[in-house]
Order: structure tokens, then C-alpha cells, then sequence
């Protein structure tokens, strides 16, 4: 009978360290989410609830039923704009050569490292002026701008690995520029929107900042900001603040269950090539 060597027992060991490291938060937040009030003062967060109750699970969707929609529509349609402008713009900066082009896709990627906080009193003036401050609108306007230039990059990315010949084939053919696009391109995008989609995704949803400044009222309210206002001034129910970052945390959890692996197969097949 063949024993495990030391290094592999050591591997081992420290692969179920990090695992419980990394679901331990986990587990707390789920385990006070379950408890009353009185349990949670009386036990310690790791503990199993004395009493099961889903009062605080109930509780906090009702106060997060209407920001939970309100984030799905403005991060899934963000979403898809940002990834269909982004895979258009990657197409023409990749195989249609013009003058100028390295310049455009300078100021994209430039545009990637611009951090929200410097864009805020603008970005609130433009919305103000447009009509769209306070309103779902404008969120995804605001999220479909600032995500174009990561979607650029990437699609740009991944379209440079497809063949030139192939596209000089198409046009000896008489195909057009929409047509090499439509017919060629897009049929070969499934990995890099995979990956833009579920970046996309997760950044916007995650956001807080332009949810705190474009949606001061409860119409276009993102969950982020309702989230935070689940801390109150006075008191801290533990148990209603975790559950509801477990609902805020469901719709990401989903994404990564449908389209995790076909992530990993995007990132395996060079759909972030740099």
C-alpha cells in the first residue's frame, strides 16, 4: 500500500486552509442571517441558530424587492450595450486599418484607468442637463460609457488573433463591412463576450459610487445603496444586514453558475490575449 508523500500531505493541508478561510465569511454571514435578534447577541457568529427563522431573509427583500430590480435592469442592459459597442469598435480598430487608428485605441485604453471619482460633478451636470439624474436611464448611460473602453480592449484583443486572411477572403468575395462582421466576427465572439459580459456584469453590479450620486431617490435606487442603508443610524440588526447581502450577492452567484464554464473555456482559448 502506497502512502501520500509529505510534500503532497502539506499541499493538503494547506488546500483545506485556504478553503476554510475562504468560506468561513460565508458561512457566518449565512448562519446569522438565520437567527433572531435575540441569537445573534447571545451566540457567536460561527455558531448554527439555536431557532431557525427566515423573519430576517423576508424583512430584508422587502426593503430590497425594488433597488434588486432596479440593478438588474440597468447592469443587464449596460451590459449588453457596452459589449455590442465595445465588439463593433474592436472589429474596426483591428482589421479596418485608417489614419489615426493607434490613437483612437490610445484614448480608449486610457480611458480604462479613469477613476469614477474624477468624472462625478460632470457626469452629474451631463445627466442633469440630458434629463437623466435620478432615473434608471441614466444609469445604464453612465455604466454603458464607462465599461465601452474594457469591452473595446478585450474584443480588440480577440479579434486580432483572427486571420487577415480570412477577412481579405470575404471581401474578394464582395462581402461588405457589416457583412464581415455580421457573418464572420460575431459567430467567433462567443469567448470574448463570455468574458467581457460577466466583467461587465460584476463591475457594474458591484458599483456604488454612481448609484450613491446619479439615484437619490427610491425610483432608480441601485441595491448597492440600499444595502448600505440596511446599517441604520441607531442599531445594527446583524441578521437582516445579512441576509440582504446575500440576496445582493444571489444574481452574481447565478451568473457564474450559468456561465462559468464557458468562462473558463474563454479564458483557455486566449479571449484575453494581450
Amino acid at each position: 500500500m502506497k502512502f501520500p508523500r509529505p510534500r503532497r500531505i502539506l499541499l493538503y493541508i494547506l488546500l483545506i486552509l485556504f478553503a476554510f478561510a475562504f468560506v468561513l465569511p460565508f458561512w457566518t454571514g449565512f448562519t446569522t442571517s438565520l437567527k433572531t435578534k435575540r441569537d445573534v447577541i447571545y451566540t457567536t457568529p460561527v455558531e448554527p441558530p439555536p431557532s431557525l427563522t427566515l423573519e430576517p431573509w423576508i424583512e430584508a427583500f422587502n426593503i430590497m424587492e425594488k433597488p434588486l430590480f432596479n440593478s438588474l435592469i440597468f447592469t443587464s442592459l449596460a451590459t449588453i450595450f457596452s459589449c455590442i459597442i465595445g465588439s463593433i469598435n474592436g472589429y474596426v480598430l483591428s482589421k479596418i486599418r485608417f489614419k489615426g487608428s493607434d490613437l483612437v485605441f490610445l484614448f480608449f485604453s486610457i480611458g480604462i484607468f479613469i477613476p469614477y471619482q474624477t468624472v462625478l460633478i460632470p457626469l452629474v451636470l451631463t445627466m442633469s442637463r440630458l434629463g437623466l439624474y435620478n432615473t434608471i436611464e441614466g444609469l445604464i448611460l453612465a455604466h454603458t460609457a464607462y465599461g465601452i473602453p474594457i469591452c473595446t480592449l478585450l474584443f480588440r484583443n480577440s479579434y486580432k488573433e483572427i486571420p487577415d486572411s480570412l477577412i481579405m477572403a470575404a471581401k474578394t468575395d464582395g462581402a461588405g463591412t457589416w457583412a464581415i462582421y455580421r457573418r464572420i466576427l460575431l459567430p467567433l465572439s462567443s469567448a470574448p463576450f463570455v468574458v467581457a459580459g460577466v466583467f461587465q456584469f460584476t463591475s457594474i453590479w458591484n458599483d456604488f459610487l454612481f448609484g450613491l450620486v446619479l439615484a437619490r431617490g427610491s425610483e432608480a435606487l441601485p441595491a448597492s445603496v440600499a444595502l448600505a442603508n440596511l446599517k441604520g443610524t441607531t442599531t445594527a440588526f446583524w441578521n437582516v444586514q445579512m441576509a440582504g447581502a446575500l440576496w445582493y450577492a444571489l444574481p452574481v452567484i447565478i451568473v457564474y453558475l450559468i456561465l462559468g464554464k464557458y468562462l473558463i473555456k474563454a479564458y483557455m482559448a486566449g479571449a484575453v490575449k494581450g
